[in-house]
C-alpha cells in the first residue's frame, strides 16, 4: 500500500522545515544557560539579543549548507526524498544563499559584539559548515558534529565577556560529550539508511552493542565535567540539583535505547527535556538563589 504523500505546507512552515527549526530546542536551551553563566545573570538587551542572532545564525547557515551537500544522498534515501531540494520546491542556489546570508549575518553580530568575537567568527563558521564533508569520510563525524555542538560555550563566553576564562574550556568539553552522545543516539535511528549510501558514523564503526555501552558513559562523563564547571564557579545548590535531574533522564533513556536501538526517537526527544533542565536549574541558581 502505498504512503499518503505528506500535504503541501505554506512558505513560513516550508522554510521552517527546510532550516529543521523544530529542533532548535535542542542546542539553544543549552547556549541560553550559558548566556546567564557568562553574565552571572541577566545580560544587557543589546548584547543579549546579539548572541541570539548569532547562534540562530550560525545554526541555519550550517543546515542550509547540509542540505545542499546532502542533496543527491537526500534523493537516494526514503526518508527524505520529500526534502525542498529534492523535490524542486528550493533550489540548490537558494540553499546556499540561505548559507551565505546567515553566515554574514553570524559574522555581523559577532562584530558588533567584540573584537575577538568578531577575529573568532569566520573560525567557527568553518568548523560549522566542514560537518557536512566528513558524513562521506570518517566515522569521526560523529564525535565532530558534538565538537560543533561544543562551540556556544566558548563563544558565548568571547562575545558578553570579551575573553575565554578556562572554566569556559570545561564547559565545551562537557558539551562535546553530551553532544557526541546525541548525534550516536540520533545516528542509531539512521543505521540502515547511512550504510545504504555508504556514510560513515560511530554506530557503523563499533556496532551498535557498543554504541548502547558508549552512550551512558558519555551522558555521564559530561555530567561530572558540568559538576565540577558549577563547582568552580561557586553556583548555588539548584545547579547541582538540575544535574541530578538531567542524571536520571539521562539513565532511563539509556536503559530504553538497550532495550530497543534501532528506535532512537523517544532518546532524540529526551535530549530537549534534558537541556530544559540544564536552563532551569542554570536560571534559578543564578536569578532566585544567587
Amino acid at each position: 500500500m502505498t504512503a499518503a504523500p505528506n500535504p503541501p505546507r505554506g512558505p513560513v512552515a516550508e522554510f521552517a522545515r527546510f532550516l529543521e527549526l523544530q529542533n532548535l530546542g535542542l542546542n539553544l536551551s543549552f547556549a541560553l544557560a550559558f548566556v546567564l553563566l557568562a553574565a552571572r545573570g541577566w545580560p544587557p538587551l543589546l548584547p543579549l539579543l546579539l548572541v541570539v542572532v548569532a547562534f540562530v545564525a550560525a545554526r541555519n547557515a550550517g543546515h542550509s549548507f547540509n542540505r545542499w551537500v546532502d542533496r543527491f544522498q537526500d534523493a537516494a534515501n526514503p526518508r527524505t526524498r520529500g526534502r525542498a531540494l529534492v523535490t524542486g520546491r528550493y533550489s540548490p542556489a537558494f540553499a546556499l544563499a540561505v548559507t551565505g546570508t546567515s553566515g554574514a549575518v553570524l559574522i555581523g553580530a559577532a562584530y558588533l559584539l567584540n573584537p575577538l568575537a568578531f577575529l573568532l567568527s569566520p573560525v567557527a563558521l568553518a568548523a560549522i559548515l566542514g560537518y557536512s564533508y566528513t558524513k562521506p569520510r570518517t566515522a569521526a563525524t560523529t564525535a565532530y558534529l558534538g565538537l560543533v555542538e561544543a562551540i556556544p560555550p566558548i563563544a558565548i563566553y568571547i562575545a558578553l565577556t570579551g575573553t575565554l576564562p578556562p572554566v569556559a574550556l570545561l564547559a565545551a568539553g562537557a558539551l562535546l560529550l553530551w553532544g557526541t552522545a546525541f548525534e550516536t543516539v540520533h545516528s542509531l535511528g539512521d543505521l540502515e539508511s547511512d550504510r545504504a549510501l555508504g556514510l560513515k558514523s560511530l554506530p557503523i564503526r563499533i556496532g551498535v552493542p557498543g554504541s548502547v555501552r558508549l552512550v551512558p558513559v558519555l551522558h555521564g562523563a559530561a555530567l561530572v565535567l558540568l559538576a565540577a564547571f558549577g563547582e568552580i564557579l561557586g553556583l548555588s545548590w539548584p545547579y547541582f540539583v538540575g544535574l541530578a535531574a538531567m542524571a536520571v533522564v539521562a539513565g532511563i533513556t539509556d536503559l530504553g535505547l538497550a532495550r530497543d536501538p534501532a528506535h532512537a526517537r523517544i532518546p532524540f526527544q529526551r535530549h530537549f527535556l534534558m537541556g530544559l533542565l540544564f536552563l532551569a536549574a542554570v536560571a534559578v541558581a543564578l536569578l532566585v538563589v544567587g
